[in-house]
């Protein structure tokens, strides 16, 4: 009977990725993914570490694993990913029973460090940069968890040094994948029914840089993976505003492939926070950018990042992140309360760290700021027809169907017309009926095209 393993995952989209990558490892050395921690003989926690209550669930969820530990002594535990990387030694402290730590630059070493563990015991291996003499982590064939739908890694690593940011300590300096690799497998992924791919970067405008020692290539990627036949949409994250260039929007309005969304992360509204930040923009100049886009690509949908209490941030500096989030009129926002990261400049600033208290009252308001244009928006939807990529049932109610918009809302639907149900990867026709700040509801027209995918993997990743 083959072992089975499960993979946990902490963080973005980028770790998601990397969980795929790791469940397909598993996978090719006879291993069978399983959702049942009860029967589960291998435990992958894939982690992040760009916000604190991230490290505090690892731990917690390590905790609760003692006991099952000693009651199961054959159960392998390991745990890889950027906290492994910042908490080498931490972690085996914390958590002896564990059996393999491993880092963000031998991710494609898993496998065979939990074989070596089995005769060597407790394994902790951490590289401090990619290994020239071993295997890409992207080389390795990932276990999708979506048939229809796949993210595909550009770049690793980010060359800029944004003050509260963990990221180029934990995954090191750019590296871009070949472009020709890159499309070579969204026509993999096409031939196999795949319609909508997402490229993954920590600064996609600066793909291609370190290749060409030039100008980025991020502008002619777009277009090239735009153009793979069968390939309906892609998207793309994340962008940083100071390198949105005019290529790349013209690269986004003239590829009809390419949806009409845009996540440009603001991270603030005052330039001295931002100067403190290290983002190498003024809020005017991101205002700029974001008018330039939107007058490029009709229909544009933006989503941004927002950091509340950064330290030193003052009533002035987070009115200023107000008016400015209500000039942007966003579609919708990821805000976060500010969490020190050891190693980062910002969390040397202690000194100036925002009262608890302020950063709460300050994010209950912004996040009314953001709530209003959101709704603003798909208000303004309610008439329209929509295609949706029809993603399965609600979460909160699976009487309704969800499906994604191209600009990348949420849309709640009815499951079929009149006998025929709609399975996840059909492109459908939808009128917009509703609206709310999250979420779009709507009446389904008719289905455009079935799934084009031939059949479901089975995947164990969390």
């Amino acid at each position: 009977m083959a072992p089975k393993f499960a993979i946990r995952t902490f963080g973005c989209q980028m770790n998601e990725h990397d969980s795929e990558r790791l469940a397909g490892l598993l996978l090719a050395q006879g291993m069978e993914p399983t959702d049942d921690l009860g029967e589960v003989d291998v435990l992958v926690f894939n982690t992040c570490c760009i916000r604190e209550n991230a490290d505090n669930r690892l731990y917690g969820e390590l905790g609760r694993l003692k006991e099952l530990t000693e009651r199961r002594p054959g159960l392998k535990i390991a745990v890889g990913g950027c906290q492994a990387q910042k908490d080498r030694h931490l972690i085996r402290e914390r958590a002896p029973h564990v059996d393999v730590v491993f880092g963000t630059h031998n991710l494609a070493h898993a496998p065979d460090l939990l074989a070596r563990s089995e005769l060597e015991g407790p394994i902790t291996e951490i590289l401090d940069g990619p290994d020239p003499d071993g295997p890409p982590a992207h080389l390795a064939a990932p276990l999708r968890e979506l048939p229809y739908s796949a993210w595909i890694t550009i770049q690793t690593g980010c060359d800029n040094s944004c003050a509260f940011c963990i990221v180029p300590s934990v995954r090191g300096r750019e590296v871009s994948r070949p472009l020709e690799a890159i499309v070579a497998e969204v026509e993999a992924l096409a031939r196999r029914g795949v319609v909508e791919v997402t490229l993954l970067g920590q600064n996609v405008n600066s793909y291609g840089r370190d290749l060409t020692r030039r100008s980025p290539r991020f502008a002619q990627l777009l277009r090239a993976v735009g153009g793979v036949e069968g390939i309906d949409r892609v998207r793309f994250t994340s962008p940083h505003p100071k390198d949105l260039r005019p290529e790349t929007m013209a690269a986004m309005a003239e590829t009809p492939a390419v949806c009409e969304q845009l996540h440009l992360p603001l991270q603030s509204g005052s330039d001295r926070v931002l100067a403190a930040m290290r983002r190498g923009y003024s809020a005017q100049r991101y205002l700029e950018r974001l008018s330039a886009v939107r007058r490029a690509v009709p229909d544009l949908a933006v989503s941004t990042d927002i950091i509340v209490g950064f330290p030193g941030e003052s009533d002035e500096d987070f009115e200023r992140t107000l008016d400015v989030a209500a000039e942007a009129q966003y579609d919708s926002a990821y805000t976060f309360m500010f969490s020190p990261r050891p190693g980062t400049r910002a969390a040397d600033r202690c000194e100036d760290f925002v009262p608890d208290d302020v950063v709460a009252e300050r994010f209950e308001r912004l996040r009314v700021v953001v709530e209003r244009s959101a709704l603003a928006k798909h208000e303004a939807r309610v008439g329209r027809v929509e295609r949706v990529l029809v993603e399965g049932p609600s979460r909160k109610d699976p009487a309704m169907l969800t499906g994604r918009t191209r600009q990348g809302k949420l849309a709640h639907f009815s499951w079929r017309i009149g006998s025929a149900p709609f399975a996840p990867g059909a492109l459908v026709d939808v009128t917009i009926t509703g609206a709310a700040p999250h979420h779009l509801r709507a009446e389904p027209i008719e289905m455009i095209s079935p799934p084009r995918h031939r059949s479901r993997i089975p995947v164990a990743i969390r």
